[in-house]
């Protein structure tokens, strides 16, 4: 086990450290000088080149590429160019927001979607079977932006149920802002999950230890929710570890259209106005979440199914 965790910690380290110098990379090849971005049409070529010095742009590719990793090293993401700000402030300062729209985002999918896959599977075939298929392979062809300006068209500008922008102030406030950028990114996984389940569901409760509890007289959800559900749902697990990233690709579009902080809005504008630091720590950051959920639904599989231990 020890083992294993150590692997998947050095290959963490790997896949962040070729992940932040391909986009590294791809940031240096987008056309367009920061330095005129920043200064503005007016600047002269004196000004210019004070600023490529102080942002590390007049020495040779390897070399920042070097002084990046090396600042990551001791800590230091670099400063904001506009505000001087470390990167690192600014970026955990908009994460917590990001975090709770896809928490929220896959709480009620999964709520919502992990009873209606198993219920599916046990009336295989019957009338609500058929049209939990049809719903869910509808919402899987939603994308989340269209599910998000429909939702704010319908709940927040035509019925005006619910807020339209920002992120609300206190708990419940907040709650409450939660509840159409969670539902425009959690609606796809609705159907994605509750596809899976019933699938996994179909195949365990075939298997010859779920027909040995039914001989013994045990009624069939306490079959499905003790025997079978928890290798159904292993699927699931993996699928929601590998798919943070599709999530927090999804924040992006999401905190855009309800004008919501976090790390989507922020890496936008930071594109946008040629910000390379904040770039990279966001890049960065993000790389980190997601091979963290991907190690941790491994874990997590590896304790509901104690055959994949003898893997590890």
């Amino acid at each position: 086990m020890w083992l294993y965790l150590i692997k998947r910690v050095v290959l963490a380290i790997a896949i962040i450290a070729i992940a932040v110098t391909l986009l590294f990379l791809m940031i240096r090849a987008v056309p367009g000088d920061p330095a005129a971005v920043l200064l503005g049409p007016r600047a002269t070529p004196e000004m210019k080149a004070l600023l490529h010095q102080q942002m590390g742009l007049d020495k040779p590719l390897l070399l920042q590429i070097a002084s990046f990793f090396g600042g990551l090293l001791h800590g230091n993401l670099g400063y904001d160019v506009f505000s001087q700000r470390p990167v690192a402030d600014i970026v955990f300062e908009q994460l917590p927001y990001t975090i709770e729209l896809i928490l929220i985002s896959i709480f009620w999918a999964v709520v919502t979607a992990v009873p209606l896959g198993c219920y599916s599977a046990m009336r295989r075939n019957s009338l609500v079977d058929q049209v939990a298929g049809i719903v869910t392979v509808a919402t899987i062809a939603i994308p989340s932006f269209v599910a998000a300006v429909y939702a704010l068209l319908i709940f927040a500008v035509t019925l005006r149920w619910l807020p339209a922008i920002g992120a609300g102030n206190g708990f419940w406030d907040g709650l409450i802002h939660l509840i159409l950028p969670g539902f425009a990114i959690g609606i796809g996984w609705v159907g994605y999950i509750s596809r899976l389940v019933r699938a996994s569901m179909l195949e365990i409760l075939g298997e010859n230890h779920i027909r040995m509890a039914r001989s013994f007289g045990i009624s069939e959800w306490r079959i499905v929710a003790r025997y079978a559900l928890p290798l159904a749902i292993l699927p699931t697990v993996t699928i929601l570890g590998v798919g943070i990233a599709w999530l927090l690709s999804s924040a992006v579009f999401i905190e855009v259209v309800f004008a919501r902080p976090g790390v989507g809005a922020l890496i936008v504008n930071a594109v946008n106005t040629r910000n390379y630091p904040i770039v990279m720590g966001i890049v960065l950051v993000t790389t980190f979440l997601i091979v963290a959920a991907t190690t941790l639904s491994d874990l997590i599989n590896a304790f509901l199914d104690p055959r994949t231990r003898e893997k590890l």
